[in-house]
Parts: C-alpha cells; sequence; structure tokens
C-alpha cells in the first residue's frame, strides 16, 4: 500500500506542532475515515529526544525496522538511542542545528524521523495521512519530505508563507530526481539567490529504491490573494488549499490595517484584525479548486455553514489538541481544560514573542506550567529551527535568532528593537509536549498555543468528560448528516514540460 488517493475527507485534523499531533493522534482520525495529519516541525530532535527516553513501547524501533536503508538506521539508532532512557536530571543531547551544508548525520536523522513519524500514523488502516510543514523553516524542508514519502504519506500541507516551490519538489522526488529549494537571505546582498540542493539518490541504493507516489499538496492560506499566487504562480500542480483565518492557533497572517508588527504590543486577536483581513471565499471558489477552512470552525454549525459557503470541509485543530491521544502533556491538558471549564481561560495574539515575527496565540494559563515572571525564560538559540540565514559584509552565510542572547543577535546585525520580548518558541513548545530541556534552574517552561474559539472543547468536555478522545471530537463534528461526505480532488499529470 502507497498511501495514494483520489479523495480527501470532511474533516482535516491540524498539523499542530511540535509533535502535538502525533502520530498516535493522526493514526486514530485516519483509520475512521478522516485526515490525520502529523507535524514535522522540529521533528528530528522530538525523534532523537524520544529514543534518548529509551524508546517506551518500542514504536521508533519498530518504524525503523521498515525503513529501506538498514545501514542508516544503524547509524541513526546507535549515535540516539539509550536502552533503559537517560537520567531523569540528565540533559538531552543536541541535534546538530540545521545549516545550508546539509551535513550527512544530520540529514539521514532527518530522513528516517519523518519517515517513522508517517509510517506510525499509517500502521494498522489503508487510509491516508497528512504531513505539515512550516514554509517558514525552509533548512529541513527536502530531506523531511523525502522521508515522509518514503513511508507512503498522501498529502503535504504547508502554510507560514508562500510556498511557491514545494509542488514542483513533490514531483521531482516522485521521479527520484535531485530538487533545488531557493533559501531567503537576509543582510548585504540578501536578494542573492542560495539554492538548497537535495538528490535522493544519495541516501537510498538503487537496490533499495521503492516506487514513491506524489502527495497531493494543500496550501495554507490566509487570504484569495495568497490562494490566487499559489495557483497561478507555484512551480507544480497544488491540489487545494486550506484557508485559515487569524483566530486558528500557533502563527497567525500579520493584520493588513496594522503598521510595522514589532511595535504593537501583546494584544487581543479582535483589537489588530479587521474586516481586510477576512479571505473573500468568493475569488477563493472561483480558482476550481477544493478548499477547507480553519480557525474557529471547530463545531458541526460551522461545518455546515462551511459547505454552504462552498467549502469541502474543514480544517481543526484545538479540539484535537486536547484529547487524550494528542502530544500534548496530560499535566497541561488537565489545567487548559480545568481553566476552560471555569472560565479562566485566555487566549492573546502576542505580536512579539515570535522570533519570525509573525503574530503568534499564546494561552495564559493562571498556574506555574507558564507562569514567566516567576521564572524568566532563558534567551538562548539551541535548536535553531527559527534561525534566519543572513550574509556578512563580505558575503558569507551566517544565521541568526531574535531570540537568541540580545547582544549576540545585535553583534549579527540585528536589533535590540528586534529581539525585544522574544521567546525561544522551539524549547518551549517542546517543553509543552513533554520533551523540555533539563536545565540548571529545572525544566525548560512550556509555551502553550491553541485557537481563539475554545467554545467547541467545552461542549466537548460537557459530552464525553476531559478524558475525551479523536473519535469523540469526529462524531461531535460529523453528527449533522449532511456533513458526512468525501469529495473528489480530480488527479493530475505528475510529469509536466
Amino acid at each position: 500500500m502507497d498511501g495514494s488517493w483520489n479523495k480527501l475527507p470532511t474533516i482535516i485534523q491540524g498539523g499542530m506542532g511540535v509533535a502535538v499531533s502525533n502520530w498516535n493522534l493522526a493514526n486514530a482520525v485516519s483509520r475512521l475515515g478522516q485526515l490525520g495529519v502529523v507535524s514535522g516541525t522540529a521533528i528530528d530532535t522530538v525523534f532523537a529526544r524520544r529514543l534518548q527516553l529509551g524508546d517506551p513501547g518500542g514504536h521508533l524501533r519498530r518504524a525503523m525496522d521498515s525503513f529501506p536503508v538498514a545501514e542508516m538506521v544503524k547509524r541513526v539508532r546507535e549515535t540516539w538511542f539509550v536502552p533503559g532512557g537517560k537520567e531523569p536530571g540528565e540533559p538531552f543531547r543536541l541535534v546538530s542545528r540545521s545549516t545550508a551544508e546539509m551535513k550527512k548525520a544530520w540529514t539521514e536523522l532527518m530522513i528516517v524521523s519523518n519517515f517513522s513519524e508517517v509510517f506510525l500514523a499509517r500502521e494498522g488502516h489503508d487510509n491516508p495521512v497528512g504531513i505539515n510543514f512550516l514554509e517558514k523553516v525552509q533548512l529541513p524542508t527536502m530531506p523531511s519530505v523525502f522521508g515522509a514519502m518514503l513511508a507512503g504519506v498522501g498529502c503535504v500541507l504547508m502554510g507560514a508563507g508562500i510556498p511557491l516551490t514545494i509542488p514542483g519538489i513533490l514531483d521531482g522526488l516522485a521521479r527520484w530526481e535531485p530538487v533545488e529549494l531557493n533559501l531567503r537571505v537576509e543582510g548585504k546582498n540578501g536578494g542573492d539567490a542560495y539554492a538548497l540542493r537535495f538528490d535522493p539518490n544519495e541516501f537510498v541504493p538503487v537496490a533499495n529504491r521503492p516506487e514513491l507516489s506524489r502527495p497531493k499538496f494543500l496550501g495554507i492560506v490566509s487570504s484569495d490573494v495568497i490562494a490566487r499566487t499559489l495557483a497561478r504562480k507555484a512551480n507544480g500542480h497544488v491540489d487545494g488549499f486550506v484557508v485559515e483565518n487569524h483566530t486558528a492557533g500557533g502563527h497567525n497572517a500579520p493584520p493588513r490595517r496594522v503598521g510595522k508588527r514589532e511595535q504593537q504590543p501583546a494584544v487581543q486577536d479582535q483589537a489588530v484584525y479587521g474586516e481586510k483581513d477576512r479571505p473573500d471565499l468568493e475569488k477563493v471558489r472561483a480558482l476550481g479548486r477544493p478548499f477547507w477552512l480553519a480557525g474557529s470552525y471547530g463545531s458541526p454549525e460551522s461545518l455546515g455553514a462551511a459547505v454552504e459557503a462552498g467549502a469541502s470541509g474543514i480544517q481543526v485543530g484545538t479540539a484535537f489538541a486536547f484529547c487524550t491521544e494528542s502530544g500534548t502533556a496530560s499535566r497541561i491538558k488537565d489545567e487548559v481544560l480545568r481553566q476552560c471549564v471555569s472560565g479562566e481561560f485566555k487566549a492573546i495574539t502576542d505580536c512579539r514573542a515570535s522570533p519570525t515575527g509573525f503574530p503568534f496565540k499564546l494561552i495564559v494559563l493562571k498556574d506555574s506550567l507558564t507562569d514567566l515572571d516567576r521564572r524568566p525564560r532563558e534567551r538562548i538559540c539551541d535548536l535553531g529551527y527559527l534561525r534566519q540565514p543572513y550574509r556578512d559584509d563580505l558575503g558569507r552565510l551566517h544565521y541568526r535568532c531574535a531570540a537568541e542572547p540580545v547582544d549576540n543577535f545585535v553583534r549579527k546585525g540585528g536589533s535590540v528593537e528586534e529581539a525585544e520580548q522574544k521567546q525561544c518558541l522551539c524549547n518551549g513548545l517542546l517543553a509543552t509536549i513533554g520533551l523540555g530541556q533539563v536545565r540548571g534552574d529545572g525544566v525548560e517552561l512550556p509555551i502553550v498555543t491553541a485557537g481563539q474559539d475554545f467554545e467547541p472543547v467545552n461542549r466537548m468536555v460537557q459530552r464525553a468528560g476531559v478524558k475525551y478522545t479523536a473519535a469523540d471530537v469526529l462524531e461531535f463534528l460529523l453528527e449533522r448528516s449532511t456533513a458526512q461526505r468525501t469529495v473528489a480532488i480530480p488527479d493530475h499529470d505528475l510529469i509536466r514540460t
């Protein structure tokens, strides 16, 4: 079974990082006939840390046993697996930060980790599984996509930018061809193209080469303008869109009517966005491709409204983020749901927190789980997924992150204003799934994100209790018979001239 398919389900489970949308959640959703999606963001570090914990249950080792290149798996396993797990107070060993040079050991880890996550999500059923990537995180993209394709991923979803070159990369990898991705570079001569190159033949010998199916590609967009740009200018076929509004969790598109994002305080969502930020669904529909609506569409009524508006269905994140199968740590789930039920829950759209400069949804919890005032978050950049490549005055390529120590960032050409109030999302989001780094003053503090609309979660708790499952979410969303349908996507010629 290669994971190919011709139909998309009505419900797309959001690809929430870091590993909130893990293989366990995606498997539960896909085996029930909807589209389960794993997050590919920082999956190499997630994978390495799971192995350092001893791979409880043996799931990762089981997945690696099915990888087509045994020698690569042996190298990854010998490097990262700790039998019985590391000591609780011992820090995790760090994965090498990604660079444009794509060192072999890092690339192999990226391939194997993405393969394993998709393999486990597909295990035990024949339904398609998707994987979500961020366009903003460019360096791992090509080996990550390749690893997912080796495991038979059925759909690639990507947002946080305009992924014009990803459809063509999917086409090329399906034909076992070398592919390229232009890297965005800041600084002097920052507009110069820097092409990342990846050749799948360097990692899988001909004798081990499986036939690869080209996954469907869905662009996650915030406006009809971006959807139209993708449809017309992408270097390959775009199969459809997820149209996500500013109430969704994680990163949001910057508001059109606000000036410089870096000068905005942490503000309530409603105080920032206006009518100009609403996508024109008529124009999206005119593109003639399926689309799904996301951001405050987590109810059966919203699903009905989406279908009435011409959508093929909805993408839902927040309700799945706190179900039993998600990667969110149990103690955080419990606290979020308690505060949701008690009315204490609060989500803000923070225009400063993310090193990317994009607004980011933060849940403000009223306890020590995320109380940054009691223990200030250390400024650090030891993972580096959100680092921005830049050139120095001599044209050499370097990397900087607005969440790293301010002096370091300024020395690399950044400004104090850009660095103000930035948080290390990489470390904070890993802590949210129970994989936080051990530091001198304790374990890394979590950063919790979710969508603005928590009413569907309240309804889920009322229906099924605080230990509700992915199946409970789907039953809730599909309780109206008009929502229970699937939508065909036309096949397209993968070999284009």
